[in-house]
């Protein structure tokens, strides 16, 4: 099973700031993951060949997903500063174990003086809960990226 999105927010901000929160990894622990989740681990150099490694883990308010790590892992295939991401992400089971295989391209042009931001994302995999994670994944990226609009709003 598969899935693509592709979702574009406008940032008010300009494109050098929108870069710094994609590519500063105590700046990205402050916003990556949907709402409910923090990042004790992330780990981010953004050159190409250079590693992406975020843990996210549910919240005390998440019910059953309270405590629960969520461990994604790839690398930069492609770094256009202030211009162009593209990474592998692939989310990890518990034993760390390739569950699916995304790509992620992300793409920051100007816009009426901030920044127009496009993420194109997708996974695929087999297997449990393969399809739960797919299904989740565009309200995810959605809260995700909200969260990194407050973020720069407010840093």
């Amino acid at each position: 099973m598969e899935k693509y999105i592709t979702l574009t927010k406008i940032i008010d901000a300009p494109r050098e700031r929108v870069w710094e929160a994609w590519t500063n990894p105590d700046q990205v622990a402050q916003w990556w993951a949907p709402n409910g989740f923090t990042n004790p681990v992330c780990e981010v150099d953004a050159k190409v060949g250079g590693q992406i490694y975020i843990v996210m883990q549910g919240g005390e308010d998440m019910g059953e997903w309270s405590g629960m790590k969520a461990p994604i892992k790839g690398e930069f295939t492609e770094v256009a500063q202030n211009e162009k991401l593209v990474f592998t992400n692939n989310a990890l089971d518990q034993e760390e174990n390739i569950v699916l295989e995304g790509v992620t391209t992300v793409t920051f042009e100007d816009a009426d003086g901030g920044t127009k931001l496009t993420v194109h994302t997708g996974a695929k995999g087999t297997g449990p809960h393969v399809e739960d994670m797919l299904n989740g994944m565009p309200a995810g990226w959605e809260q995700q990226l909200e969260k990194l609009v407050e973020f720069i709003k407010n840093n």
